[in-house]
C-alpha cells in the first residue's frame, strides 16, 4: 500500500502544524481540505486559528490549484496564493462568476513581494523538512500494517522534528550530538544570561532583527 504525506507548516518557525498521511490514489486537491482541517484544529488548541476577518497565508505549490478549491476557501480563513499552473487554452467559465473571482483573485495575490517571498520559504522550509524525516528519518518505507499505525509512526517522526526547533531556539542546538561541540557551553552560558537579564532570545535567520531587539533591550536596562 502506498501512503503520501503533506504537511502544514508555519513559515515563519519552520515547525510543521499538521500532518497528515493520505492513500496515494488521492489528488492534492482532495486531501487538501483534510489537512487543513487538521491544521486548524491545532491552531485553535493554542487560540491561534485564523478567521475570516484575520485570515492567514496558504502558499502551495501548482498542484493543489483547482478551481474548486479557490472557489471553496475565498472570503475564508485561508488567504490563498497558490502557484498557477501554464495553460495554453483560455478559461471558460460557463457562468461560475464565483470561481472566476476566486481564481483572478489568486492570481492578483501571486504577483505580490509577499507571494514572492512566500515561496522562497516554502521551499526553504517545507522541502527541508520533508527531506529531514522521509531521507534522514527513513520514513521512506514502513512495515506497519493500515494506514492508522503509519499516521501514528509518522506523527512520531514529527514531533521529534518539532522538539528539534524548540531546542534549537532555546539553547542553540537541534541535535543532542551538537551540544558536545567546542564553542555550545559558550553560547549556551551566553543565552541563559542574556535571558536571565531580560534580553530576547535571538532567533537564527534574523540577524538583523535581533541587533536591533537586543540593543533596544539593553537601552530598557
Amino acid at each position: 500500500m502506498a501512503y503520501k504525506p503533506e504537511h502544514a507548516v508555519d513559515l515563519d518557525t519552520g515547525a510543521i502544524i499538521a500532518a497528515e498521511v493520505h492513500t496515494a490514489d488521492q489528488g492534492d486537491t482532495t486531501t487538501m481540505p483534510g489537512t487543513l482541517t487538521a491544521a486548524t484544529k491545532q491552531l485553535t488548541a493554542v487560540e491561534a486559528a485564523p478567521t475570516p476577518d484575520n485570515p492567514a497565508e496558504l502558499v502551495a505549490d501548482k498542484g493543489y490549484h483547482a478551481r474548486a478549491t479557490l472557489k471553496a476557501l475565498e472570503d475564508g480563513p485561508w488567504k490563498t496564493r497558490i502557484a498557477e499552473p501554464e495553460r495554453k487554452q483560455c478559461l471558460r467559465w460557463h457562468g461560475d462568476g464565483a470561481a472566476r473571482r476566486a481564481v483572478y483573485n489568486n492570481r492578483a495575490r501571486l504577483l505580490s513581494g509577499v507571494a514572492r517571498a512566500a515561496f522562497r520559504l516554502r521551499t526553504e522550509r517545507v522541502e527541508r523538512g520533508f527531506a529531514l524525516i522521509l531521507d534522514r528519518g527513513d520514513m521512506r518505507r514502513t512495515w506497519h500494517r493500515g494506514g492508522e499505525n503509519v499516521q501514528k509512526r509518522y506523527l512520531i517522526h514529527i514531533a521529534g522534528y518539532n522538539l528539534g526547533l524548540i531546542m534549537r531556539f532555546l539553547i542553540g542546538a537541534g541535535t543532542t550530538p551538537a551540544t558536545s561541540g567546542p564553542g555550545f557551553g559558550l553560547a549556551w552560558r551566553r543565552r541563559h544570561t542574556e535571558w536571565r537579564a531580560g534580553l530576547p532570545v535571538h532567533r537564527a535567520g534574523n540577524l538583523q532583527q535581533n541587533r536591533q531587539a537586543s540593543a533596544k533591550a539593553l537601552k530598557t536596562i
